[in-house]
């Protein structure tokens, strides 16, 4: 029997759920869809948030050949099979590739001359943001259109459609007294809630009694079916996100023990070893940044030679930066540094740069005072002068707090001795 989140797949935009943005009267993709001519694509969003469906919906829609192949399972040769299908049927097909993320260079660069000439309309599908994942030639070929995350009222209309069906086809009444356990369940992917929904309606189906049962849903009740058949509904049959969590917490926590062995259920759950790296890249300036620099070096190092490598030696490498990562000293004050600096950047708009500081190419600049008075640091012992360099109306603003860390103290040091009277260090 089918899963009821593939049951309940709409087959219309007017049955479709969310995406309001890209799919409502009047919005972009809807107008392309309208006139019939829709460019080469690729669907970026969370799981769960309508991309295969929305793909599937334009095909039927636009009464053209759809054909459909998934980056895990699928090579160049798949991809030229149906391009030479194309071709005998003069073009103008869509060809739907599910996790196109997935997909090597090669593999892409041999959709390049059927996107570029029109005999396939590509639509693809990702979680990874495609900047990183899709290859330049192929990405400027294609219009990227951004899903969100399933809002609240999105989800409760799902449950509903739902709740519907099962009461249509079941012998049970289901009385929905509370939802927030399903929709945290769900967290904005729509095939997590109805996997949940069936998970917990299935405790109460198949039998064989004439007599309607009754199910009041409450949160309690969600909760308790939901911990015990936790694999039946979770995309890899772990709490996927939660490990995740788990793993980045583990790293930021100084906890190499723990780090590794999150990273080791990440492995053996099969997840794309680019992320695992992409994810670290990232910590390693937001959570170490200048306490140990050298950690953003590791973290880069390992992404380049996990792109090259691969599984399963890859993991090895995996490790090292983990336990590097989470071992190093942590600091967080180069990312709460931009981001005071650009939440004052909101609040103050876009200040004079100081006259002094300007760069004067033009005969005009110059008696304008751009660059008057500007003091060269390397002219001045220690290669420091004292001079603004903000907006006078930020004069004396701290963005930056070095952390309490060895190497950031030390910076600290360096900066109340240089600046002494202006920031306070």
């Amino acid at each position: 029997m089918k899963p009821l989140a593939e049951i309940l797949r709409p087959q219309s935009l007017e049955d479709y759920i969310g995406q309001k943005h890209l799919v409502s009267k009047g919005a972009i993709l809807r107008n392309a869809i309208d006139k019939g001519v829709i460019p080469s694509m690729i669907l970026w969003g969370p799981p769960g948030v309508g991309k295969t469906t929305l793909a599937n919906i334009i095909a039927n829609t636009l009464l053209i050949p759809f054909y459909s192949l998934s980056a895990i399972n699928s090579g160049v040769k798949d991809v030229r099979d149906v391009v030479d299908k194309a071709k005998r049927h003069g073009g103008n097909c869509i060809l739907f590739i599910d996790e196109i993320h997935r997909f090597s260079k090669s593999q892409q660069d041999s959709l390049l001359g059927a996107v570029e000439k029109g005999i396939v309309t590509l639509i693809g599908a990702t979680t990874e943001n495609p900047s990183f994942e899709v290859i330049s030639p192929l990405l400027s070929r294609c219009q990227v259109y951004v899903l969100k995350h399933l809002d609240k009222d999105d989800l409760l209309l799902l449950v509903d459609k739902a709740k519907r069906y099962v009461e249509q086809n079941e012998n049970i009444k289901i009385n929905i007294k509370q939802t927030e356990a399903l929709l945290r369940v769900s967290s904005g992917d729509a095939r997590k809630l109805l996997n949940a929904f069936e998970v917990v309606c299935s405790q109460f189906t198949g039998s064989s009694s004439d007599e309607t049962r009754v199910i009041d849903l409450t949160n309690d009740l969600v909760s308790e079916i939901i911990q015990q058949n936790l694999a039946v509904y979770d995309k890899k049959g772990e709490n996927y996100y939660d490990i995740i969590s788990a793993f980045i917490k583990s790293l930021r926590g100084s906890d190499p023990n723990a780090a590794v062995y999150w990273l080791a259920r990440m492995i053996d759950s099969g997840e794309d070893p680019l992320f695992i790296a992409r994810r670290m890249l990232i910590l390693a300036s937001e959570d170490i940044g200048n306490a140990n620099p050298n950690a953003l070096l590791l973290a880069n190092a390992c992404f380049d030679a996990v792109n090259k490598i691969g599984y399963p030696e890859c993991r090895i490498i995996l490790s090292q930066t983990a336990i590097y990562l989470a071992v190093s000293k942590k600091s967080n004050a180069s990312y709460m540094a931009i981001d005071s600096a650009l939440a004052e950047i909101k609040r103050s708009g876009s200040l004079s740069v100081p006259l002094h500081i300007r760069n004067a190419p033009t005969k005009l600049m110059k008696q304008l005072g751009y660059g008057d008075n500007y003091k060269y640091a390397h002219d001045y012992q220690g290669n420091f002068v004292q001079q603004q360099f903000l907006p006078d109306e930020l004069q004396g603003t701290v963005f930056y707090s070095p952390g309490d860390n060895k190497k950031e103290n030390d910076i600290r040091n360096d900066l109340r001795q240089k600046w002494n009277g202006v920031y306070n260090y």
